[in-house]
């Protein structure tokens, strides 16, 4: 386990408890499976850690195993006007094959044209979580602010990991979190092991709902007890 105060510089006891009980109070009921979006900046300011990315999304797939299938989405924008998504994958090998096929490009971010992409996919058959990992947002916020809050209308939460400590991304990122229903954490490499447990956490309420959330926490995973105390019902 890894020490707590390694932590704290990156992402505090309290913001990682804000994070677990804004998830706590989203109200999507209890299923078999579910459809999870799983966007990431493949921008040329990622490339370091890019590959640690690729490694992190296989705990989605393993906290998920016992609920039902879960289906996702890989999306990542970089380089100029380029922007892809993926079939809808049911296991971490086939995704980290995808993930593996990606180049880190110069270039600004597509955040809306992320966001528009997902709303047109939840239209279609609901979307019940979208995690997004960047560092950065070069595009007006307010738009941002307007799709996020229509992805909140379809209950289409936005989970937002942000790397780095770019103030401008901050502010747009919670906004984006909040007007979705969903949650924004900061992380780095020092945090590597609580990104892990979230994404995991994440991966579970888009299978099983606000109820195997909670079970998920309360099943003694260390690095969200230990910078939550556990979700209380």
């Amino acid at each position: 386990m890894k020490d707590k105060r390694s932590l704290r510089p990156v992402s505090s006891d309290q913001e990682i408890d804000a994070f677990l009980q804004q998830a706590k109070q989203l109200s999507v009921s209890s299923q078999s499976s579910g459809r999870l979006i799983f966007a990431l900046d493949a921008t040329a300011s990622r490339e370091r850690t890019w590959d640690h990315a690729c490694h992190l999304q296989s705990e989605m797939f393993l906290e998920t195993r016992e609920l039902g299938q879960l289906s996702v989405q890989l999306c990542h924008y970089g380089g100029i006007n380029n922007f892809s998504a993926s079939k809808w994958l049911q296991n971490t090998d086939s995704l980290l094959q995808q993930m593996n096929q990606v180049h880190c490009q110069g270039g600004h971010t597509q955040i809306a044209r992320l966001l528009q992409h997902t709303l047109k996919q939840t239209r279609q058959q609901t979307v019940q979580a979208v995690i997004f990992i960047g560092d950065c947002v070069e595009e007006p916020v307010d738009f941002l602010c307007q799709l996020a809050g229509q992805l909140g209308i379809h209950s289409t939460p936005l989970f937002i990991f942000q790397e780095g400590r770019d103030i401008t991304a901050q502010r747009a990122f919670k906004q984006m979190a909040k007007l979705s229903g969903g949650a924004y954490c900061r992380f780095d490499d020092a945090s590597a092991a609580t990104l892990k447990a979230l994404l995991g956490a994440v991966a579970v309420y888009a299978t099983g709902g606000r109820r195997a959330l909670l079970e998920y926490a309360r099943k003694g995973n260390p690095d969200i007890l230990q910078l939550s105390h556990q979700i209380k019902s």
